[in-house]
Order: structure tokens, then C-alpha cells, then sequence
């Protein structure tokens, strides 16, 4: 649950920074801009793995950057989708979605935490941090 916490707010400040950052990139009011997080969730959830799918000779042939212009295609189709929310073009598109990615990386590299045990395992003591009897 807290992953998801993590990246709705991570999409969604990524969005915010690109409507801040990017003159190509607008958005009405925050309600518009929690519609635009819910429906970029939904999209990138059902639509991206099967668009990752049918370009996967692409993406590798491109060591991974095709799953950029995805992401900026998935952005674009929002904007046309939402009222109130706008990008201009698709180089706008790419230059919003390389925000989110980055925005996400950041947050889910300081505010995920690893799952399953991080301590050490003592000498004579299982990982549980039960004694060995």
C-alpha cells in the first residue's frame, strides 16, 4: 500500500513539476490535476504493458528509451482525454514524462523501503533474530 501511496504522489508531483516547468504543459485547477493522475495510473496500468509488449523488439533495439516515448505518448493521450489539462506537442509530452520518471525515481529510491529482512544474519542466529536451539 505504501508503494502505491508512493507513486500516485510521485505522478502526481511530476505532473505538477511539469505544468511548473514546461510552458507546453498546462492544467486548470487541481481537481483537473487529480483526474489527470487518476487516468495516467489507470493507462499506465492497462494500457502501457500491452503497448511494451507489441514494441518490445523497439524498446530493446533502443536499450530502453522506446518505454520513454510510451510514457510521452500515454501523457499526450491524457491531455486529449481531460478537459482543463493541456500538452502542445509531443516534445512537450517527452519532456513531461522524463520529469515523471525522474520525479518517481527519486521519491521510490528514498521512500520505498526493501521488502523482507535487512538485517544481518549473527552468528548463531537465524535471520528471524530467533536463537538457535
Amino acid at each position: 500500500m505504501l508503494q502505491l501511496l508512493v507513486r500516485w504522489s510521485g505522478l502526481a508531483l511530476g505532473v505538477t513539476l511539469a505544468t511548473k516547468l514546461v510552458p507546453g504543459i498546462g492544467c486548470d485547477d487541481p481537481t483537473t490535476l487529480l483526474i489527470v493522475v487518476v487516468v495516467l495510473s489507470v493507462l499506465n496500468a492497462v494500457l502501457k504493458p500491452l503497448l511494451v509488449l507489441f514494441t518490445l523488439p523497439f524498446i530493446v533495439f533502443t536499450m530502453g528509451l522506446g518505454i520513454v516515448l510510451i510514457n510521452a505518448f500515454l501523457f499526450l493521450l491524457v491531455s486529449s482525454m481531460v478537459e482543463g489539462f493541456y500538452v502542445t506537442s509531443f516534445g512537450w509530452a517527452l519532456v513531461g514524462a522524463i520529469i515523471i520518471s525522474v520525479t518517481n525515481l527519486v521519491l521510490s529510491t528514498f521512500y520505498v523501503r526493501p521488502v523482507g529482512p535487512t538485517r544481518l544474519a549473527v552468528r548463531g542466529q537465524p535471520r528471524s533474530g530467533r536463537a538457535v536451539t
